[in-house]
């Protein structure tokens, strides 16, 4: 939990969630002295007695958490609060702005109950009380964002609620890589990563040579190598509302064509990210039999993954939206840092992705390999469609986030501030 001590409130860095048993937040929240970090402890589950008495245990110390740190900030005009996930967040709010008489604001990135639904199925009493509990006490904010124009119709629709449509934005930290950066990341990553290592047998004592790109120490000037691999890189919490396997069979497919004949480079893969179902897949991973790709799965500090955004040739996004309303923020910061992107197609996924503008939308492996393969064809030329992507990017002037939000969200706030 974030307070700021701008206009007094609590907020979050929008769509970027920090666990302190992982990483430490970016170094610009850490060093920043109107935000103040309020850890909650992480509550095990029992581990005895019925699934469902378990989850209400979990739920109820959760909200007596939230509320007692809740109580320890100094008094608020506003509450920001991120939902998901708001079960209990969202009650404990209301009710510590009724007693503090603050306002609730809810920004909207998805229906908690829909994440819920992936792994107990719609029908569950479960998820169907958690629908009913977010309508109920998400009709008592009193000011509501979400991500998506769809899910600011859904929400009027179906749970008469009002809100202001505020896209995710990147910011200014997710930019291009020059290519200097790029060698001194690469060659950071070689130490523990083989992908990033250069597996040239050549040593020149007067060039250091990453996987992709090499310095001549006598001039200082860094390029990249004739015959490099391309980088592709994908992000992911690493859940059930992304199916990795139709990566990897595109892979399969993509090292196919290389041993059938087709001129193509060889890839280097990067999977960031943790979550439940990683050693799932990276027990996959390791059954694959790839003869011209490499995959590696690092887990990076918040500094470092937008400067390996900006370093890489092509980002794939496999996240499938469990309501069908939210954006994948994973690939606003590669827009951010010009990345062109292959995004697995679902209900408003062109709210973001442009097809053959800003990226390629596909629906399952045979056409995301097809994709892979039409993009990294000559890559490296003027002509190529990755460059022609990148180029559209650079032309678009994307707004970022800190201009969105004083265009969105300090409106409100400065329209409704109670002192």
């Amino acid at each position: 939990m974030l307070e700021s001590s701008g206009l007094k409130g609590t907020f979050s860095v929008r769509g970027r969630s920090y666990d302190a048993n992982q990483t430490d937040p970016h170094r610009d929240v850490l060093n920043n002295d109107k935000i103040q970090i309020h850890e909650i402890s992480d509550f095990k589950a029992l581990r005895v007695g019925p699934r469902i008495f378990r989850y209400v245990t979990k739920v109820v110390v959760q909200a007596f958490q939230l509320f007692w740190e809740l109580m320890k900030i100094d008094p608020s005009s506003f509450i920001l609060l991120q939902n998901p996930p708001g079960l209990p967040s969202i009650a404990v709010a209301w009710f510590f702005c009724l007693l503090r008489r603050c306002q609730l604001i809810i920004d909207w990135h998805n229906y908690g109950y829909s994440i819920m639904s992936l792994t107990n199925g719609s029908g569950h009493p479960v998820v169907r009380i958690a629908k009913w509990y977010e309508k109920l006490f998400g009709r008592l904010s009193n000011y509501n964002f979400c991500v998506t124009n769809a899910m600011k119709e859904d929400l009027l629709h179906n749970w008469s609620i009002r809100s202001i449509t505020l896209y995710d934005k990147p910011p200014s930290i997710f930019k291009e890589t020059s290519l200097e950066c790029k060698h001194q990341l690469f060659m950071e990553l070689g130490k523990d990563y083989a992908p990033f290592k250069d597996q040239s047998k050549s040593a020149k004592s007067d060039v250091e040579k990453s996987a992709f790109t090499e310095l001549n120490l006598s001039t200082g000037t860094v390029t990249y190598k004739a015959e490099r691999p391309a980088l592709l890189i994908s992000s992911t919490s690493w859940t059930e509302d992304e199916d990795f396997s139709v990566l990897l069979n595109a892979l399969k497919d993509y090292d196919m064509f290389i041993r059938n004949g087709t001129n193509l480079p060889s890839l280097v893969c990067v999977i960031t990210g943790k979550g439940p179902l990683k050693e799932y897949y990276t027990k996959l991973i390791r059954e694959l039999q790839l003869e011209n790709i490499q995959i590696c799965t690092p887990w990076l500090e918040a500094e470092i993954y937008p400067v390996l955004l900006g370093s890489a040739d092509l980002g794939v996004c496999l996240h499938k939206s469990s309501s069908g309303l939210d954006l994948p923020m994973k690939v606003v910061d590669m827009f951010g840092c010009c990345l062109p992107v292959c995004a697995v197609n679902f209900k408003c996924l062109h709210e973001l992705v442009k097809h053959k503008e800003n990226g390629l939308i596909f629906e399952d492996s045979p056409e995301l390999a097809e994709q892979l393969k039409m993009l990294f064809t000559s890559f490296t030329t003027d002509a190529s469609k990755l460059k022609q992507f990148r180029k559209n990017l650079h032309e678009s002037k994307q707004m970022r986030w800190e201009e969105s939000w004083d265009l969105t969200v300090l409106p409100v706030f400065r329209g409704n501030f109670k002192t």
